[in-house]
């Protein structure tokens, strides 16, 4: 398996992934990572942790539509998949950082038959950080087409200048409003240019922490979807905690406004290499 980039960047998936906030990789994770996290997706599955999350089941809703994050504190694939892969790598070429921490990993996984949409959101302000290097990358395990669910973007949407409510994809609304409401992009989709791509396995997005997306239920009575995703932070990101949020593993134990490399979000990579950060498994 390859811990760096089976190639390079270049210079216009770097420059597509700072103007649209969102670009896609191909051929950068060899087929033995795939099949190994295919593997660990199922073991998950079988074997959640406790920030495992049904979400078609809780909004009584057909399908499976699972969710997990800080896999990689309980399961050692996942945990390979955050301090061995080359994703760490590919952030932070992508983000210009000098370096990158894990923020978590999470499983977004539809099965067959699952109709549970994602809403349109950008992700930073469900977490407790700030800063412009945040970014998520989704490694596609399956073939994903439109069809299985594969994400829209909102090209640019990373530099409208505005944050927005998270929503609960549960749909209970357990979020206080404190931010102005997600635009309804569905009403003004002729208004902007939205990004979505086909991929194959092994393939990736990685896509900017304010740039809004959503995905389409899997309505394929067959195909699977599964994606790993890691969310990485760079050189500029604090801890910004604040209430009525999605939820951590734990409290950081660090101060407001500092860095946040700590046990739960180790550094991963450094200037060129990945330098084995720290289990925050605990």
């Amino acid at each position: 398996m390859n811990r760096e980039p089976l190639r390079p960047l270049t210079d216009d998936e770097i420059g597509a992934f700072r103007a649209d906030g969102v670009v896609c990789l191909r051929g950068l994770f060899d087929a033995d990572w795939v099949a190994r996290m295919r593997r660990a997706a199922d073991d998950c599955l079988a074997r959640p942790g406790k920030m495992a999350l049904e979400l078609a089941a809780e909004r009584s809703e057909p399908g499976r539509f699972f969710h997990e994050h800080f896999a990689w504190t309980h399961n050692a694939d996942c945990r390979a998949n955050v301090f061995e892969s080359p994703a760490a790598e590919i952030a932070a070429r992508l983000m210009g950082a000098g370096h990158v921490n894990i923020f978590f990993d999470q499983w977004l996984i539809k099965e067959p038959g699952s109709p549970s949409e994602t809403p349109w959101h950008h992700d930073r302000p469900y977490w407790p950080v700030e800063g412009d290097m945040v970014s998520t990358l989704w490694l596609a395990l399956d073939p994903v087409t439109a069809e299985t669910g594969a994400v829209e973007f909102v090209a640019g949407s990373h530099r409208w200048g505005a944050e927005y409510q998270p929503e609960a994809f549960i749909g209970d609304g357990r979020y206080t409003p404190r931010l102005p409401p997600v635009p309804d992009i569905e009403a003004e989709r002729s208004r902007h240019r939205i990004l979505q791509w086909d991929l194959a396995p092994g393939d990736c997005t990685v896509h900017h922490g304010l740039t809004m997306h959503h995905a389409p239920g899997n309505a394929s009575p067959a195909a699977r979807r599964r994606a790993i995703v890691t969310r990485w932070a760079g050189d500029d990101a604090t801890y910004a905690p604040r209430p009525d949020i999605m939820p951590m593993l734990r409290d950081p134990e660090i101060p407001a406004g500092g860095p946040i490399t700590c046990d739960l979000w180790p550094e991963i990579w450094r200037d060129g290499g990945h330098n084995g950060g720290h289990d925050g498994g605990r």
